[in-house]
């Protein structure tokens, strides 16, 4: 306890930039771990800069948050378990999406054939790419977030996941709101790969019915510090993301 009080001493003198840019430093590279370790790193190593900037968060109300989040944002380092529901993750082609219409996206792009020996020869024929679409509000001063959607996408060729392909490919779905609905999204099937559909459908299901608690520990205009809870009794989750765009 003293140890992390003198650690909780130290940051409280150390300016919020300087506690951000410690935060990135400490999680850099490290995205790719496996979840129990991140959890565990995140309890030992981070957990008192989580607490000193929660304490310093210039827009507490989640009124003030609503402006800020539109826009596209680079999730760098998280221990929600939903992102990693499938091998192969690039995690550099991974985009959190809100725009100013209630609409949210997590998108993600998945090099599949690098992890599944099946495909193992046609990794560099194609890649996956996968988007769980949520609705977003204020509701008695709280975010209310409630998942509406799972889409999939086979990409051919080795084009990379940019921001714009991602943005246009969430706009192109919200816009002709196909398979969205505030009933259980529909999920995604893995062609050839029945025993991976199994897996995921499990994992995809209680995500997909999940209404994930959502709380801002520290936002401003290009950085946010996130703790959701996809249910009540569920550990926490966080998710340190910068603004691309």
């Amino acid at each position: 306890m003293e140890n992390q009080q003198l650690s909780l001493e130290q940051l409280s003198h150390q300016s919020t930039e300087e506690l951000k840019d410690k935060l990135l430093q400490l999680t850099q590279s490290r995205d790719a771990e496996p979840l129990s370790q991140k959890v565990q790193f995140s309890k030992t190593e981070l957990a008192p800069i989580f607490e000193e900037l929660s304490r310093r968060n210039p827009f507490p109300s989640a009124q003030e948050q609503a402006s800020l989040v539109p826009g596209v944002w680079l999730p760098v380092w998280s221990t929600i378990p939903f992102q990693d529901t499938l091998p192969g993750r690039v995690h550099d082609q991974c985009y959190q999406i809100f725009h100013d219409d209630g609409y949210y996206a997590n998108i993600a792009r998945y090099a599949l054939g690098n992890q599944l020996p099946v495909l193992k020869n046609l990794s560099s024929l194609f890649a996956y790419d996968l988007m769980l679409i949520q609705q977003y509000k204020i509701q008695a001063g709280e975010w209310v977030i409630q998942n509406v959607g799972i889409k999939q996408a086979f990409r051919l060729g080795t084009s990379p996941l940019t921001i714009t392909r991602a943005n246009r490919w969430f706009t192109q779905v919200v816009e002709s709101k196909q398979g969205i609905s505030s009933q259980t999204p529909s999920l995604p099937k893995f062609p050839f790969l029945s025993k991976l559909n199994q897996k995921i459908s499990r994992q995809l299901k209680g995500a997909s019915q999940a209404t994930p608690q959502f709380e801002h520990l520290y936002i401003d205009h290009n950085f946010r510090l996130v703790k959701t809870k996809r249910e009540a009794k569920q550990r926490p989750s966080y998710t340190i993301a910068i603004r691309k765009q």
